[in-house]
């Protein structure tokens, strides 16, 4: 059995809720989710119990993973491995980003 999805389902989806983050699937070994940051909002993420990608979908920026910094734009794959600091800057006209948590986010919380 297959999921298919739209991604403009989803972007309006996301934007319908009026959240940052759209999570879309979780299966326990990873889930899959929209994440948005519109101009001027500070990216507030905190390490995460889950290693995780970002694609990006549209903007560009940078993200710094554990001081390393490092330019992103539309087609870019990063990887975070858990527990890592990280966040994106420099995104003036917005960054939106297709990530993937394994296990599925939140789930590695109690380990």
């Amino acid at each position: 059995m297959a999921d298919v999805y739209d991604m403009l389902d989803l972007l309006d989806r996301l934007q319908a809720q009026g959240r940052p983050y759209y999570e879309f699937l979780n299966r326990g070994s990873l889930s899959v989710g929209i994440y948005h940051l519109a101009p001027g909002e500070p990216d507030q993420q905190q390490p995460h119990t889950e290693d995780e990608i970002y694609y990006v979908l549209s903007g560009e920026g940078a993200i710094d993973v554990d001081g390393e910094r490092t330019a992103v734009r539309p087609g870019s794959v990063v990887f975070v491995a858990r527990h890592v600091p990280h966040h994106f800057l420099d995104y003036e006209e917005g960054l939106t980003l297709l990530v993937v948590f394994a296990p599925a986010r939140g789930s590695a919380a109690d380990r």
